[in-house]
């Protein structure tokens, strides 16, 4: 064998290691969630809920954001297949820095404002495109397939609007080191790692700037002033859910929501399992708040999370890890005495969207509407 392409003779066998964590296992069951709700009351948990979003927009960075004039342009507005209209708009979410997005309009059937639903991406879909149903781009069909992940077009197929965004890193507003003109792998991944690495440092984090910028999505679809704003809703998968669940827990515009593949413990799926997206990564969160803090805040607005029962995201313990998080959000929603909410919807297999959760979901609000 040549010994340039055999790794046995150009090192040598470690055969034992010092790495870091067991002790940050440690340090994690010493230090974390210092700021859980303690309380009993309705009373004590708005307090905490007030308390606990400024301490998380503190984390965020979101202080360091700048507002700016939305000023909406329409690039592109077409009619696909069944009457339902796309149009391509882009927003100004701080100055000079842009959110291109794609809109889902179903045919009008009444005189009454459509409702409406954010439609956040998560990774490897190419931000929008796999979420509004670009199945004209054979590497974004072959995505739509394997993660069931055009919930976008799935929403307005049911009479929804379905607001469709690039994230920051994602699609369009990929950063420079993943603009390598005719690569796939740039196309449909993302830049999270380089902002997390330019965010950082100054106090701003990526999951900060992604909920700004949701924010500002609210802010367009309230300026527009077409859809119903009293039922604004969220949807998003995986990085989507993400997106769903800290814009939901701090932006109470947001009515009702749906975070499928994101809920589980911190410890286990970000720590254990340490090699996820810097997206996912928050400096001193865990210090103050586990996944189910953050996501108790929603409390008591219509709220469903979906898991699957083999996602390799829920961490060794599998489902025990999410139910320990659904425990602490149930927790809140008990003290307005009302068992409709959370939802929880498991599916079979791995990390993957399922749109069942939808019919059960949106047909639940529309009763209590």
């Amino acid at each position: 064998m040549n010994s340039t392409n055999s790794s046995t003779d150009r090192i040598i066998e470690i055969p034992r290691f010092y790495g870091s964590l067991s002790l940050m296992l440690k340090k994690f069951d010493k230090y974390a969630r210092q700021d859980a709700f303690a309380g009993s009351t309705v009373e004590e948990f708005e307090s905490w809920k007030k308390e606990s979003r400024e301490t998380l927009k503190e984390l965020l960075g979101l202080k360091y954001m700048e507002d700016c004039p939305l000023e909406p342009r329409l690039e592109e507005r077409i009619t696909l297949e069944g009457g339902i209209v796309r149009e391509k708009v882009l927003i100004q979410v701080e100055p000079d820095t842009w959110m291109p997005m794609y809109i889902l309009i179903p045919p009008k059937k009444n005189e009454e404002k459509p409702l409406c639903f954010l439609a956040l991406p998560g990774h490897q879909g190419a931000g929008k495109y796999s979420v509004a149903g670009c199945y004209e781009i054979p590497a974004v069909m072959d995505k739509i397939k394997f993660f069931n992940y055009d919930y976008g077009m799935q929403l307005v197929r049911r009479g929804y609007v379905a607001l469709c965004p690039d994230c920051r890193g994602f699609g369009e507003r990929r950063d420079e080191k993943k603009q390598t003109p005719g690569s796939e792998t740039d196309f449909m991944t993302s830049s999270c790692f380089h902002l997390a690495h330019m965010a950082e440092p100054i106090g701003e984090t990526v999951a900060g700037m992604c909920t700004w910028d949701a924010m500002r999505l609210i802010d367009y679809v309230y300026e527009r002033g077409e859809w119903d704003t009293d039922n604004l809703g969220a949807v998003g998968f995986s990085g989507g859910g993400m997106q769903v669940l800290w814009l939901a827990a701090l932006d109470e515009r947001i009515k009702r929501c749906i975070i499928s593949g994101y809920l589980y413990g911190y410890k286990d799926s970000l720590m254990i399992l340490n090699g996820n997206c810097n997206c996912n990564y928050v400096p001193h969160l865990w210090e103050h708040f586990d996944m189910g803090d953050i996501a108790s805040l929603i409390a008591p607005r219509p709220v469903a999370f979906q898991s699957c029962r083999d996602d390799h995201l829920n961490g060794p313990r599998g489902l025990d890890n999410v139910y320990e998080q659904l425990e602490v959000v149930q927790k809140a929603y008990r003290l307005y005495d009302d068992g409709s909410y959370p939802l929880h919807d498991i599916r079979e297999g791995g990390h993957c969207w399922h749109e069942e959760v939808l019919d059960r979901f949106l047909a639940d609000g529309e009763e209590q509407a």
